[in-house]
């Protein structure tokens, strides 16, 4: 009977370990869905608060251009029109998206399919050293060079989308890079065999098979690297200008949601029209985060597909 008891006992701890494990799992699990939510709800709360006391409504928010919540102009009321920084910040997203991705993919394809061992493992400690530079570090380098050539070379202050966009592209090229390899990887074997078995040149298999077997892969790391330089802030901040004007073109100082943020934040009292008007930004910029993150799955949903 020893050994029938012995087995209960154990059998009854493992179920109260299991049980323990469990509550434990659901607990974590609730304390996140409990901090997103309450993020969203401070945040979404105190952007709102912008358009309760007369100052007009979201749209007219998001479509004016002219950024003075703190100075009252002739009519006596602020004027908060976050179209600048939203222009701005698409702007100098979008290009460094632009420029990143022929480089990321450019490299992932040759860490994956042309390097030897020892190339790829060199490339590999470049891209993670990309990875662990500050953004302070990336924002002086873009102020100490890029700035300069931008305004040697194409005119200008050398401050403006342009400048942003070359530092972004740099943070953001190991993002795209490390998610294409992971894709690039992730393409069944005896696809590329079948191709070259068919006799498909590598290049053709490279072009035919891989990269159109990785495109969901690539896409989605594509729109994460957007959404790394869409949250940018100190790097952008120190070579853009930070002018809350609307940007004529490549050269002209802008500013972006994240620059505005990080320098007026600390500016003003909270409960006022200017602090609640920076917190409608902090509503936008979180929203367009949401947008980035459902890109991605709707991407990864048809790549399963």
């Amino acid at each position: 009977m020893d050994p029938i008891k012995n087995k209960i006992q154990n059998s009854s701890r493992e179920t109260r370990q299991d049980l323990l494990g469990k509550i434990l799992s659901y607990s974590c699990i609730l304390l996140i869905v409990l901090v997103v939510l309450s993020i969203f709800f401070f945040v979404a709360s105190k952007g709102i608060a912008t358009f309760t006391v007369d100052h007009g409504n979201f749209w007219t928010f998001l479509t004016g251009k002219t950024w003075n919540p703190i100075v009252n102009n002739a009519k006596g009321q602020p004027e908060i029109g976050a179209l600048p920084m939203i222009v701005g910040s698409f702007g100098v997203t979008i290009l460094a998206a632009l420029f990143a991705t022929p480089f990321a993919i450019g490299t992932a394809l040759y860490m994956t399919e042309l390097a030897s061992k020892r190339g790829e493992r060199l490339l590999q400690s470049v891209v993670e050293l990309l990875v662990g530079i500050p953004s302070v570090v990336y924002g002086f380098i873009g102020l100490s060079v890029i700035v300069p050539f931008v305004r040697n070379h194409f005119g200008g202050s050398g401050y403006g989308i342009l400048s942003g966009s070359f530092v972004l592209f740099v943070m953001i090229l190991p993002t795209i890079t490390s998610m294409t390899v992971d894709s690039l990887r992730s393409v069944p074997r005896f696809y590329k065999e079948a191709s070259l078995a068919l006799g498909a040149t590598k290049w053709q298999t490279i072009y035919k098979v891989i990269l159109r077997s990785a495109t969901s892969g690539i896409l989605t790391a594509i729109i994460f690297g957007m959404a790394r330089a869409f949250g940018e802030a100190l790097a952008v901040q120190m070579v853009i200008g930070n002018a809350a004007v609307m940007p004529k073109n490549l050269l002209s100082s802008a500013s972006t949601l994240t620059s505005i943020l990080t320098m007026g934040i600390g500016n003003t009292v909270m409960g006022t029209v200017g602090n609640n008007a920076l917190w409608s930004l902090a509503l936008v910029l979180l929203l367009m985060s949401l947008l980035f993150n459902i890109l991605v799955r709707l991407i990864g949903r048809k790549g399963r597909m």
